[in-house]
């Protein structure tokens, strides 16, 4: 007979953080795109068209509550639960963490045949949400708001705060064009999260795309 267990391991800011981040990284990624290709000049007046203003506008929009959830996110994996955690610390001293994430990788490209279950992220998760998630959203912040700081002027906050990132990387195109990369590494994690996320759901006979919803991990077994 199937039984299932349920752990509680996603509480309330962490899932709307990650909806509200997907959903931010959505728009911040179209709008990035006609920002370096944009659209062809309409005819007529330019004061009656604003297209590329608006667009500009969303992506600013977008990228303050990018940093700003990332702020509270971070702030949050000080004060909720074990698993609000995981995204900013990696046990990477502890030789079974990284067995683990052995383990899941071969998992992963089919050379295991039982998952191994976890309540929060398992090991290789963990590492990857480091590397692409938190440390590419820091970079995308920096990068970011370095060039926003060349419209609002020397002297402003902006300038103040991240201003040195343009010429640490040589000049302003230079930061447009490693901000455009740096957009790439995101999606490309984005396309293989949501892939294994769903992939999870199917094959390791526990929760993954409703937890992020619930809060709950569901794990079932369905061996006699």
């Amino acid at each position: 007979m199937a039984t299932q267990q349920a752990v509680y391991v996603y509480e309330t800011p962490v899932r709307l953080w990650h909806w509200l981040n997907a959903f931010s990284i959505l728009v911040l990624a179209v709008t990035g795109y006609f920002i370096g290709s944009p659209l062809p000049t309409m005819p007529g007046e330019a004061s009656e068209h604003f297209l590329m203003g608006y667009i500009r506008f969303a992506h600013f929009a977008a990228a303050y509550v990018f940093a700003i959830g990332f702020l509270a996110r971070f702030y949050w994996s000080f004060v909720g639960n074990h698993h609000a955690r995981q995204l900013f610390r990696l046990p990477i001293f502890h030789a079974r963490f990284w067995k683990e994430a052995l383990f899941e990788l071969r998992w992963y490209f089919f050379l295991e045949k039982e998952p191994r279950k976890y309540a929060g992220h398992n090991p290789l998760a963990q590492v990857a949400m480091f590397l692409f998630l938190t440390l590419g959203s820091v970079f995308m912040i920096f990068t970011g708001f370095a060039l926003y700081s060349e419209g609002q002027g020397e002297g402003s906050w902006f300038d103040t705060f991240f201003g040195w990132v343009i010429p640490l990387f040589g000049q302003s195109q230079d930061v447009h064009t490693w901000h455009h990369l740096g957009m790439w590494y995101i999606l490309i994690f984005v396309m293989i999260h949501v892939y294994v996320a769903i992939r999870e759901d199917i094959m390791s006979r526990q929760s993954l795309v409703s937890t992020m919803i619930s809060g709950w991990r569901m794990f079932k077994d369905n061996r006699p």
